[in-house]
């Protein structure tokens, strides 16, 4: 059924144009997602069990990347830490030397370490130092953000960290997530 508002080739209910619905609940009928979603849980019990609850700068690598020097304490790909809600990097800025500059969604706190720069956020100047927090506005069109290091001798450091919306709560949710009791009309696979 089609609307006259609908765009070329797009149904009310989101299909396409000669795609049948029933294909895709046949298709979605053939998984078991409370069981999935179960096992999800217990693939990220597993990831966590006896995660780092305690992250050494001098373990962790300085990595080079097309933003400059960080050294990554949380992140996505990192599974072996106790939470994985948040991304949290250190970023080095050296003498004189400026950041990447990137366009993000922004929601990040940055607390400077030590040095004292200024950083443009969507083309307004805002000057920072050691001790100060840096809060980056959360847009929904995102924001532009480049960081730099006024002092020609001292290096700039600062602790960035934001959300990280890839796996925010696991299916845990902080306290737990246990199937206590079947439904009666549920039955095993035999």
């Amino acid at each position: 059924m089609r609307s006259s508002n609908d765009d070329a080739g797009t149904a009310i209910n989101g299909e396409r144009d000669g795609a049948s619905g029933d294909d895709r609940k046949a298709r979605l009928a053939q998984t078991n997602f409370w069981d999935e979603l179960l096992a999800l849980r217990d693939r990220q019990r597993a990831e966590r069990a006896g995660g780092m609850q305690v992250l050494k700068a001098r373990d962790l690598p300085v990595e080079t990347n097309r933003q400059g020097l960080m050294r990554w304490y949380m992140h996505p790909e990192i599974k072996d830490t106790v939470l994985s809600t948040y991304l949290c990097f250190e970023q080095q800025i050296p003498p004189g030397s400026r950041s990447g500059r990137v366009k993000f969604q922004g929601g990040q706190v940055i607390y400077v370490i030590a040095g004292r720069g200024h950083t443009f956020i969507d083309g307004v100047k805002h000057t920072w130092a050691a001790g100060d927090v840096i809060n980056l506005p959360l847009r929904r069109g995102g924001i532009v953000v480049q960081h730099h290091n006024d002092d020609p001798e001292v290096p700039v450091r600062f602790l960035a960290v934001e959300p990280n919306l890839f796996a925010c709560t696991s299916v845990d949710r902080g306290s737990g997530f246990e199937q206590l009791e079947d439904a009666p009309e549920y039955r095993r696979p035999s």
